[in-house]
């Protein structure tokens, strides 16, 4: 993470950039012989799931074979043909029973002689297969039945099944390091010789299905996660030693250029010439009814790799770097670009607060960033606050003096941030012209609890009071801590307990909402 105080974790992550360089060539290396090792897998799936199909098509062609010799008999009495149901039993391997039906009505089996079940061709798919779970025999045990009907008798013909073993040896024989599996109509069987329902599960890796031509079947095919690397083991060892030697080579060879790596001010050049700070909106209510009566505007850092970065890591030393100043400008401009085309969300008079700290005060500059933002809106529709922090001292120079008179001419207010904390709070409340106290949350919590800090809380308040200076409560976050604060008579209040700080797409949303702006706890 760029920019933190833990200075010694950043540079172990820049020690640690040059054998991430020296894994560019490993790992184009294994790109290219994973795209040949899929290629080879996803050529011999479709293989395997052709020549399962072909298999069990022979096995089909046997029962089809078998069932149309026997369809002129249906309709027939059961005890003239079953001798025939028997005979054509004995004929082929494969066929383990045969059976007729007539008005769709199973009448002669090959095993029971006379029989009476009902035959419904919907559980066949295209009216030819049904993959079954066994029947009252073998229940459990996977049979595929073949049927056959007459042309001027849909309701009458033959049926012929196959003992769902032979379609296993298929899938250990032919397939047997292939996820392979059958598929007909709403089931599927598998290695496991149990009938599923629906469809097969998409194999990791390689998946293939295959529809059979003559068939209403198809044939899924496929491995398993670690069917790929355990291939590239096999194939490619003096390959994958001569890209990790290439690897090892390439990252000590850079190591030199990386040592030096980029400075922070080069960093967040970068990423302000990128616009990668982005505005955070943090509601700030009003006392009564407790809507929405601006908003505290918060930096963030959308860092194209690290994400989103808290503000203390940068903050610090871009105020530090004096780098801060473009960084605001920025996001004044980026605020008001955001919030302008939406201005008619905002109630006339709405505070949008902007953080500000000494290098700001060294130049009028500061007058052109406020006026640009203001212009942006309709006259009246925003009231711009500037929150001066205490992390540099602001000196009461002629420079500063006459920049802050020039403000408050131009409408836009002077809040003092974090007051209490710092050591200058009194002076400048002394040397310059402010409108705002902002209570730091550390007295805020200690309502309920630290008798002294919330004695401290009073003093701000009953000052703040005496001066005829608006007050902000900041970090509120339970309902005893508002209520306090409103008895108190405080101004406004901002904390977690109303809203945090949020993008400027869901602040949109919720000025945009039926009760755009009302946050009442």
């Amino acid at each position: 993470m760029p920019l933190t105080a833990k200075r010694p974790a950043r540079w172990s992550w820049r020690a640690l950039l040059p054998w991430g360089v020296g894994v560019v060539p490993l790992l184009c290396g294994l790109a290219v012989m994973r795209w040949q090792t899929d290629q080879e897998l996803q050529a011999d799936s479709l293989a395997t799931a052709k020549e399962v199909a072909s298999h069990i098509e022979e096995i089909l062609d046997s029962l089809a074979t078998t069932a149309h010799r026997l369809l002129p008999k249906a309709g027939q009495p059961c005890d003239e043909v079953q001798l025939e149901l028997r005979i054509e039993l004995t004929r082929n391997a494969f066929v383990r029973s045969t059976n007729l039906f007539d008005h769709n009505r199973l009448y002669c089996t090959s095993l029971y002689g006379d029989f009476d079940e009902p035959v419904n061709a919907r559980d066949y798919t295209n009216g030819q297969l049904w993959l079954m779970n066994g029947n009252s025999v073998t229940p459990g045990h996977a049979l595929l039945v073949y049927r056959a009907s007459q042309q001027e008798h849909g309701d009458r013909g033959a049926i012929t099944t196959v003992d769902g073993r032979h379609l296993l040896t298929a899938l250990h024989l032919i397939g047997a390091d292939n996820q392979v599996k059958v598929h007909v109509g709403n089931h599927w069987i598998g290695s496991d010789g149990q009938v599923h329902n629906g469809k097969p599960p998409v194999a990791a890796i390689a998946a293939t299905q295959y529809a059979s031509t003559r068939y209403p079947f198809d044939v899924h095919a496929g491995y398993d996660v670690g069917k790929r690397a355990a291939l590239m083991r096999s194939r490619y060892p003096a390959l994958l030693s001569l890209l990790l030697i290439l690897g090892v080579a390439a990252g000590a060879s850079c190591r030199w250029q990386i040592r030096r790596a980029s400075s922070s001010r080069s960093e967040l050049d970068r990423a302000l010439d990128a616009e990668e700070f982005l505005p955070y909106f943090q509601p700030v209510v009003r006392k009564g009814d407790y809507r929405w009566a601006g908003v505290e505007v918060l930096m963030r850092w959308q860092h194209p790799r690290e994400g989103l970065v808290r503000p203390d890591l940068f903050i610090p030393y871009a105020e530090h770097s004096g780098q801060i100043v473009a960084m605001t400008r920025s996001l004044m401009l980026r605020t008001a670009q955001t919030l302008a085309p939406h201005a008619a969300l905002l109630e006339d008079g709405f505070h949008i607060g902007i953080n500000i700290t000494a290098d700001h005060c060294r130049d009028l500059g500061l007058l052109d960033d406020c006026q640009t933002f203001l212009q942006h809106f309709p006259p009246g529709r925003v009231v711009l606050t500037l929150e001066l922090t205490e992390r540099k001292l602001i000196e009461p120079t002629p420079v500063t003096l006459d920049l802050f008179e020039k403000l408050h001419a131009m409408g836009v207010m002077i809040a003092l941030d974090d007051f209490g904390t710092g050591q200058s709070s009194l002076n400048y409340l002394r040397q310059f012209n402010v409108d705002y106290l902002k209570i730091d949350q550390s007295f805020v919590a200690m309502i309920g609890g630290d008798a002294l800090s919330q004695h401290i809380l009073d003093t701000i308040i009953e000052l703040s009071a005496k001066l005829a200076l608006g007050i902000v409560a900041e970090g509120v976050e339970t309902e005893v801590q508002r209520d306090y604060l409103a008895r108190h008579g405080v101004d406004f209040q901002q904390g977690y307990l109303f809203a945090r700080p949020m993008p400027a797409s869901e602040l949109l949303l919720a000025l945009a909402a039926p009760v755009a702006a009302t946050r009442s706890p």
